[in-house]
């Protein structure tokens, strides 16, 4: 198995290599977020995650490999409170560990992760394939196009902003079902639940108004939003 190691630690870092090395990985070891874009490969089997990273917060490096890769993410990190532990799941993390632990943990923690990515991928296809774009899609006389992330009505462009377009295709994403305030806050803004509900309202209430549907995105007081019928 390989094994990308993100942990601006160097001494930490070595440690943790030598012992994954013992046990059968290969692995790469980078200290900030541009090694890890540059060093992660269609092979790597897991990245193992520190937030504290000297040139970009780990939380976005998170979001930018789900973005792209199926890899399992392993965060390790000394942030031990609820909300981040929450927001690094919700932000598309496997799993959440905190510093210190023992080494054994993580390790069993790389099998049981990389056994459940590759328990769904289809077979003969890699665990670390990336994902699969939607299809345009219509809600009433609204198509949304994901692929040249364009929204129109009745033939019209909407002018959406990057985050509504963003906040739109996830509802599509999960199209049926609620999703939480705490996961969209978490997926479009990068923020923990409580931090933003008020700009969530209002970009929602921003997207009905632009494309005149308030029935495009349903509110389930208490729980979330989910995309209406129109």
């Amino acid at each position: 198995m390989r094994a990308l190691i993100v942990e601006d630690d160097e001494r930490l870092g070595r440690a943790l290599s030598d012992v994954l090395r013992l046990h059968g990985f290969t692995v790469d070891l980078v200290p900030d977020a541009a090694g890890c874009l540059r060093e992660l490969r269609p092979d790597t089997d897991v990245v193992v995650l520190d937030l504290g990273l000297p040139d970009r917060d780990g939380f976005e490096l998170c979001v930018r490999i789900r973005r792209e890769h199926q890899v399992p993410i392993i965060i390790a990190t000394a942030r031990s409170d609820l909300p981040s532990r929450v927001h690094g799941l919700h932000l598309g993390a496997d799993d959440y560990l905190v510093k210190p632990y023992d080494v054994r943990e993580l390790l069993a923690r790389i099998r049981a992760v990389t056994r459940r990515v590759q328990a769904r991928a289809p077979s003969g296809a890699p665990g670390s394939s990336g994902p699969h774009p939607l299809e345009p899609l219509d809600v009433g006389p609204v198509r949304i196009d994901p692929a040249r992330r364009i929204v129109s009505c009745a033939g019209s462009p909407v002018p959406l902003t990057r985050k509504e377009f963003d906040l739109l295709i996830l509802l599509a994403e999960h199209r049926g079902v609620v999703v939480r305030r705490e996961q969209l806050l978490s997926e479009v803004w990068q923020t923990s639940w409580g931090a933003g509900g008020r700009t969530l309202e209002v970009h929602v209430a921003s997207i009905r108004a632009k494309t005149g549907l308030a029935g495009i995105i349903e509110t389930v007081r208490g729980v979330g939003y989910r995309l209406g019928t129109a």
